[in-house]
């Protein structure tokens, strides 16, 4: 596949580290070069590959990293094992990842060729400490080693959240949390069932240079 010019790095960076200042994120130099490898990768192999209909380097820094990026502050542990629940291109685990090294994360999806794709990143960035899976999240709960496994559970645009709770349970360890990115009307996925058998929390956020609005809600086993 062909480099992506000059200027697509330009524009993916300033739009990323503008961003990333804005949402009181201080990104380091190679913090922003791996996210930039990350997103370019992304648009090449997008030409040959439905990885995503998001296109373009100030979109894909936004709408994917950024998007990412901005639940950061929200994350309650800085290590241990995280999984994310149909990760597609590697959102939001992979960014997030980036930024906490310490994270274990895992990065499930039932899509074969997206897992080629994460594997292939996760080669060229050289970092330890993150796995790409094929595989479904009802393979894991037939595994025991899996069970109460995960301090942390992201699942972006995945299902709402009363199937996210029925897939997410069953793997979190004690006092961990399922962060389900949602859009600013999923209080109406709240039902009284979710509110008995969960600590829920709710935070709405914006991306940055936009005035696109997104939530983050938090639920744990009580």
């Amino acid at each position: 596949m062909n480099s992506l010019p000059g200027t697509w790095m330009d524009v993916f960076c300033r739009t990323l580290r503008r961003g990333s200042r804005d949402l009181g994120i201080f990104l380091t130099d190679t913090q922003v070069d791996q996210m930039a490898c990350h997103g370019a990768e992304l648009e090449k192999w997008n030409r040959h590959i439905n990885l995503t209909a998001i296109k373009g380097p100030q979109h894909i820094a936004r709408k994917h990293f950024l998007d990412a990026l901005a639940i950061d502050p929200y994350i309650h542990s800085r290590s241990g094992q995280f999984l994310d629940m149909g990760t597609g291109g590697g959102f939001p685990g992979l960014p997030l990842k980036l930024l906490n090294p310490d994270i274990q994360m895992m990065l499930m999806d039932a899509s074969r060729k997206k897992i080629h794709f994460l594997k292939h990143v996760i080669r060229m960035l050289g970092i330890d400490g993150i796995e790409a899976i094929h595989g479904r999240v009802a393979d894991l709960h037939n595994d025991g080693a899996s069970a109460g496994r995960f301090q942390g559970i992201l699942a972006r645009g995945l299902a709402d959240l009363g199937r996210l709770t029925e897939m997410a349970a069953p793997l979190l360890a004690p006092a961990g949390v399922l962060y389900a990115l949602k859009s600013p009307d999923a209080g109406e996925e709240i039902t009284d069932s979710l509110e008995y058998r969960f600590f829920i929390t709710w935070d709405d956020y914006e991306l940055p240079d936009g005035n696109e609005k997104r939530s983050l809600v938090r639920l744990s086993v009580k």
